[in-house]
């Protein structure tokens, strides 16, 4: 079966485009032909800097032959109907259409409509075009004469030339002819844009790769990835170093070369004086350059870096190695004087007494001084909850009101949360905004803090996401929690929740930093109260707030707990809207999973189910059931014992879950097991005797209410 090859050959396409780039193609084209009527075995596509490239194998040469019927409306019925049914089926007249008969409808139009297949050249001709006008770029330019026409042609980067060939293995592939803005399709591509700018013939994909690796080009991105990756280690490795592997960068490296060529720059040592994160964000942002360290070394940085340039040297790479260590130089000088720069004092330290003395600031120590300028420049958190001097504030509060309940020093806990916003303000963090947090923990420790206050500034970010790490130390968790309890309850206040797949201010993400951080650490914590008492500096109905707040959590707890493969019925079980520790709901949830895996556990969830049915049944028929079990009124022996079950195992249930031991609250119930079944298998519940029969019901109530105080067993499958 014939085979499809298609290039479409630009200047160069930022290297944050190219995957997405050419994975649009792929589904444009592929849902265009399958549309069309062609199946295909196989669709891959490539990309460099240069060119997005379709390989399609084994494509129809012609899409089938289309016979269908429309069925129309009946012979009687009004003409607006019957034009209707004209436009759709897409006659001239209603003599084109046939009359078929049903023995109950009557006469009915029915249109006969006989599609010819196409060949795939004129498929692929006329879908193209329209992909590529209407491709999806994030951004996109018009060039040459032709930009001033109305609806010319638009590409990410100019657009040179379109190669575009079809056939199979066995013969010679034809040209797919088209024609968009002048740019006509080719057999013709171009190589290496200085070591082989020539064109070159191809004929179909496989000769098409081999030509272009043969005039320095490498179409697949995943092995240029592999070639600057395993150069880069080596190389690192040959001159006493390891190479500090960063996945994002060699992502967008791997796109900004067609021949990778992996050098080695270097600096002076004097610039190792900077925080390694620094050298290392500033040399990957303005460089694109990997960073190493000694060999076997965990932190700590060698003053060499490597750089991936596009082209083989005649000097072996030395002036271009040469110009990128002067250009890294500069960059890293303008980050030591950052660095130094923080560590002094500010100009305008008369001005800042105010907000010191507001948050118990030093005034001789940097990072008080730029916290107490955060403050009183009133930098805004938010348009509707204020700046965020007063957030500070906020979450200085909640911190010590969490601190006993974590566990934390509550002064420790203040001074961090005091501190844990002031490397705003700092140099280094204007300049990368992603050091935010670590910067402060580092002045925090050349200030002198505790250890543990330290940590705090840095960790309360955390965890930014599912695999990040969660915080531990007790100081870090009190402001980490009061940090996103205080964002969360905030916009709450303000109405400004997550809608849809919309979560501007990732509220989402903090919820579950919070889930996260009391279940991964075993903390208990009354959110409801806590709620109530972030709320406080906002006006608004606080308790329909604080529910819906704790829905919102609920429904975060369930994603979680999904993850780490809970069963989704046994945490809609154990949760209630009261529900407001979510430790606790863990708890339940894995004992209620460890109860289920017995025998007792399944015997006795068939046989509250079906007490759980029978009174459902009784109900909605408003059968009469008593108030409360009277032992006067059993009769058999089965009922007796099941009573005495009950009552026992109610009280042991409660007792263990006062305790929060819910491994005991579980085996408390198990006891119900055995006298459940005997009580179905020898009591009719709907005896003859009204008092009997509401007597009976009741105690079935009893047995509904006693396992309801460790789950709702309505709501377990099985």
């Amino acid at each position: 079966m014939p085979d499809l090859l298609l290039e479409l050959r630009s200047e160069e396409i930022p290297a944050r485009m190219q995957r997405k780039a050419a994975g649009d193609l792929k589904k444009m084209l592929t849902d265009g032909l399958v549309e069309a009527g062609l199946t295909y075995e196989a669709a891959r596509e490539y990309w460099t800097p240069r060119r997005l490239t379709l390989d399609i194998r084994g494509l129809n040469a012609r899409s089938k032959d289309i016979r269908e019927e429309i069925k129309g409306p009946s012979t009687t019925a009004p003409e607006q109907a019957v034009q209707g049914f004209l436009r759709k089926a897409g006659l001239s007249s209603i003599a084109e259409a046939h009359v078929h008969s049903d023995p109950k409808k009557g006469d009915f139009y029915v249109a006969h409509i006989s599609k010819p297949g196409r060949a795939a050249e004129d498929i692929i001709a006329e879908l193209v075009p329209g992909i590529i006008r209407a491709f999806p770029w994030p951004k996109s330019m018009r060039w040459g004469p032709a930009s001033a026409k109305p609806g010319s042609l638009r590409w990410v980067r100019p657009l040179q030339t379109i190669l575009c060939t079809f056939g199979p293995e066995t013969e010679e592939p034809v040209i797919v002819d088209f024609e968009i803005d002048g740019i006509r399709s080719s057999n013709v591509t171009y190589g290496h844009r200085f070591h082989a700018p020539g064109a070159i013939t191809v004929r179909r994909f496989d000769d098409y790769v081999s030509k272009l690796e043969a005039a320095k080009v490498v179409l697949d991105a995943d092995r240029r990835k592999e070639i600057i990756l395993a150069d880069a280690r080596n190389l690192a490795f040959a001159n006493g170093l390891d190479l500090v592997e960063d996945e994002g960068l060699l992502e967008e490296v791997s796109g900004l070369v067609e021949w990778p060529v992996v050098l080695m720059g270097e600096f002076e040592q004097d610039f190792l004086a900077i925080p390694a994160e620094v050298i290392r964000l500033t040399i990957r942002a303005n460089q694109k350059c990997f960073v190493t360290r000694p060999q076997g070394a965990d932190e700590g940085l060698s003053n060499r870096f490597i750089l991936t340039a596009n082209i083989e040297a005649s000097d072996g790479g030395n002036e271009i190695a040469r110009g990128n260590g002067k250009v890294v130089r500069a960059r890293l000088s303008d980050a030591l004087y950052f660095w130094k720069t923080d560590q002094g004092d500010l100009p305008d330290l008369d001005q800042l007494q105010v907000s010191a003395e507001k948050f118990g600031l030093d005034l001789t120590k940097p990072l008080d001084q730029r916290m107490a300028r955060l403050d009183h420049l009133g930098v805004t958190f938010h348009a509707k909850l204020g700046t965020q001097g007063e957030r500070v504030g906020r979450i200085k509060r909640l911190a010590e009101e969490l601190a006993p309940t974590v566990g934390a020093d509550a002064a420790l806990a203040r001074r961090a949360a005091v501190l844990a916003k002031a490397d705003l303000t700092t140099e280094v963090v204007g300049e990368f905004p992603e050091l935010q947090g670590a910067m402060g923990r580092k002045y925090a420790l050349l200030q002198g803090e505790h250890p543990s206050v330290a940590a705090a500034i840095e960790e309360h970010y955390k965890p930014q996401g599912p695999s990040d790490y969660v915080p531990s130390d007790p100081v870090s968790v009190a402001v980490a929690l009061a940090d996103k309890l205080d964002t969360l309850v905030g916009f709450w206040a303000i109405d400004e929740k997550p809608t849809g797949s919309k979560d501007p201010y990732a509220l989402r993400r903090a919820a579950l930093g919070v889930v996260r951080i009391l279940v991964e650490n075993r903390i208990q914590l009354k959110l409801a109260s806590v709620f109530a008492c972030a709320a406080a500096p906002y006006a608004g109905d606080s308790a329909d707030q604080v529910r819906d707040l704790l829905a919102f959590f609920h429904d975060r707890l369930k994603v979680y707990l999904r993850d780490q493969g809970a069963r989704h019925d046994l945490i809609d079980a154990v949760i209630t809207p009261r529900s407001d520790d979510l430790l606790q709901i863990v708890r339940r949830v894995e004992a209620l999973g460890k109860f289920l895996e017995t025998e007792d556990g399944r015997n006795l969830l068939a046989g509250t189910k079906r007490a759980a049915n029978i009174l459902a049944a009784e109900e909605k028929k408003k059968t009469l059931v008593a108030e409360h079990v009277e032992p006067a009124l059993l009769r058999e022996d089965a009922e007796k014992t099941l009573f005495a079950a009950v009552n026992q195992a109610e009280k042991q249930a409660g007792e263990a879950i006062q305790n929060e031991d819910f491994s005991a609250a579980m085996l408390a119930l198990s006891v119900l097991r055995e006298p459940v079944d005997s009580f179905f298998e020898r009591v009719l519940v709907n005896d003859e005797d009204q008092a009997v029969r509401a007597n009976r019901l009741a105690l079935l109530t009893r047995i509904r209410t006693a396992t309801d105080q460790v789950a709702d067993f309505s709501k377990i499958a099985g």
